[in-house]
């Protein structure tokens, strides 16, 4: 499903080019669940920004459903992004003139989902992440954690065939956390491949396997055993 081949990331300064991520060759395939792991400064979010084609590769070759996404034009992954990927920020990324409703529709909008259609995907989905009482506030109005709920929220209403997570339980307390890896289980379990970038091992237990990044480079991987499954 994903093929990443010799993957540099730098930033140019006058002469000087600071690599992010250097020589990343990855292969994952459809329905795994895969954990980034690596120390703060690792590369581990612009590698996830790169698979989410929010960002681009300096050098290297990207392909996503046999699709050459380092050849192709910003419309194009553009619409692959939209068609296929499901994206959990650190930062929320929460537009802050819309209601938590209104967020959390926006994504059937882009993919031009029937009105009575999008209700009732809403619907299910403020009740399934117990956030219907709040589906009329605006961000400014939510807790940090309430936030991550509508961001987390957001990214999988479509059912995305790809779905990345940037730290998905970093805002939340520890029940709230359990939930939201019970949730990325399910879809797991239901086909969905999951890509997270996460500190927490209990979180990276949930995966099938855990990349480790150290200064941009790939230092190893390891298969989960799966006790609980």
């Amino acid at each position: 499903m994903i093929e990443l081949k010799n993957i540099f990331k730098f930033y140019s300064n006058g002469f000087v080019k600071t690599y992010v991520l250097q020589d990343i060759s990855l292969d994952i395939q459809q329905g795994e669940f895969v954990t980034i792991m690596g120390p703060s400064g690792s590369g581990k979010s612009t590698l996830l920004h790169i698979l989410g084609m929010l960002d681009n590769a300096s050098n290297g070759e990207y392909r996503f459903l046999d699709q050459p996404v380092h050849n192709i034009s910003e419309r194009k992954r553009s619409d692959i992004h939209k068609e296929h990927i499901g994206f959990v920020f650190q930062a929320y990324h929460l537009i802050d003139e819309l209601t938590v409703y209104e967020n959390i529709e926006t994504p059937l909008l882009y993919k031009k989902v029937k009105s009575k259609e999008r209700k009732s995907l809403v619907g299910d989905i403020l009740d399934r992440f117990k956030i219907v009482g709040k589906k009329d506030l605006f961000p400014s109005q939510l807790s940090g954690g309430q936030q991550q709920l509508v961001g987390i929220a957001r990214a999988i209403i479509t059912r995305p065939t790809l779905l990345l997570a940037d730290e998905p339980t970093g805002n939340l307390n520890s029940g709230q956390g359990e939930e939201i890896m019970d949730i990325f289980r399910t879809l797991h379990q239901e086909g969905t491949t999951i890509i997270q970038v996460t500190h927490s091992e209990k979180n990276a237990q949930y995966g099938d396997r855990t990349i480790h990044l150290l200064d941009g480079r790939v230092q190893g991987e390891e298969i989960i055993e799966k006790a609980h499954a």
